[in-house]
């Protein structure tokens, strides 16, 4: 896709991973919506950003109908990467922890995608990125509520991949391992800081899947640092 002028979504856009696709896209003159509960420091003239708890599906929607009415109909790029995670056994969890993370790690998920599809239909062009993880292709010891999200966010984008090729939309599931972010930390990573992905590098295989020729498909890419 050629993606100057065009518009993208990125979610959970305030740090980490989100923040910095939220750059390259901008790098690449894209216009981007930045959506999550508080604003990125990021101060260009194609960055919007919309306040949203992407775990509320009325907070989506208004969220949704603010973007469109402010940049307009059309988004060809959505990057679904909003997310948490927890360390500890699955029998001391609370239920609200569970509840948690698959209220945004795959319900945000779904509400932002089901209302940009049909826009996506309608230009009969564009590419979904789901950011999932090592850890939705393996199980983990202490992480199976996370482990779990993600082996959703997989195979719904294995499913949405099989529903719109036909329709000139893409959809890409990207699983990085260990990434320098707050998030790891949060989450608990073993893995040592200096050997961890930065997450400009998983910006750069975003920006690298987005510009892929129109009949190339990354429907799986998986990202590790080269010494966990």
């Amino acid at each position: 896709m050629n993606i100057t002028d065009k518009t993208a979504i990125v979610t959970g856009a305030s740090k980490g991973i989100g923040f910095a696709i939220s750059k390259a896209l901008l790098q690449e003159d894209m216009t981007v919506a930045g959506w999550s509960r508080s604003a990125p420091d990021i101060q260009h003239k194609n960055f919007h950003h919309f306040e949203v708890d992407l775990t509320k599906e009325a907070s989506v929607a208004e969220a949704f109908q603010m973007m469109t009415q402010q940049l307009g109909s059309t988004t060809h790029v959505l990057i679904n990467n909003a997310g948490i995670g927890y360390r500890g056994s699955t029998e001391e969890m609370e239920s609200t922890t569970w509840r948690q993370l698959f209220d945004l790690n795959v319900h945000g998920l779904f509400y932002v995608t089901q209302r940009v599809i049909p826009l996506m239909k309608q230009q009969q062009e564009g590419h979904i990125i789901n950011i999932s993880s090592g850890a939705g292709t393996n199980g983990i010891a202490g992480m199976a509520a996370y482990c779990g999200t993600k082996h959703a966010v997989r195979g719904i984008s294995h499913s949405l991949h099989l529903e719109l090729r036909y329709e000139g939309i893409k959809v890409t599931c990207l699983a990085p391992g260990s990434v320098d972010t707050h998030f790891s930390q949060s989450a608990g990573s073993s893995s040592s800081k200096k050997n961890k992905m930065r997450p400009e590098d998983i910006a750069h295989s975003v920006v690298h899947a987005l510009k892929a020729h129109p009949n190339y498909h990354y429907v799986d890419m998986e990202v590790r640092p080269l010494q966990p």
